[in-house]
């Protein structure tokens, strides 16, 4: 297996995990937080998207699909580039209201789509590229690259287990 292969094999697993955690929520259910302080599932959705979406934008040079489409409207939000979730207040993230479960879906797989042309066309050498200096060591793309689907599958985890939380309540 190469490393295109690789980060594909990670990076495809994450569509799935995604639609587990929505599916057949209401948008009340994606907006309830668990307890003070938790974010709710559509959050953790959204935010791992708006991630991905930064990042990946950034590592090829073009501007978030969150800024070009007509996604922002559909969470209640402003498009934002800069708007990925990091550092939220509560009430910042009670601000993020996504109009149901499919529209976290959508913009998903529409970001997903987007990050796995990226990595189709990925050479082992490319790999040590640097995209980011302002990190002590600075930060090549594989370092990004995992991190980013790190930080995804984290989040999308917690929004399976609040998932669960909601809907038990």
């Amino acid at each position: 297996m190469d490393v295109s292969d690789l980060l594909i094999e990670t990076y495809d697993r994450l569509p799935g995990l995604v639609r587990a955690a929505v599916d057949g929520l209401t948008p009340e259910q994606l907006r309830r937080a668990p307890g003070a302080g938790a974010n709710p599932v559509g959050w953790l959705v959204w935010h791992l998207t708006r991630v991905q979406d930064d990042h990946v934008a950034d590592l090829i040079g073009t501007e978030q699909l969150w800024v070009t489409g007509e996604w922002a409207g559909r969470f209640g939000l402003a498009a934002d580039p800069h708007d990925t979730g990091y550092g939220h207040t509560p009430e910042q993230v009670a601000a993020v209201r996504p109009e149901n479960a499919q529209v976290l879906v959508d913009y998903y797989e529409a970001v997903h789509a987007r990050t796995r042309d990226f990595l189709a066309g990925l050479r082992p050498g490319d790999l040590d590229r640097v995209v980011d200096t302002s990190w002590d060591p600075p930060v090549t793309l594989g370092v990004r690259l995992v991190s980013v689907a790190e930080d995804d599958l984290q989040h999308v985890g917690q929004a399976a287990y609040v998932r669960g939380l909601v809907t038990a309540a």
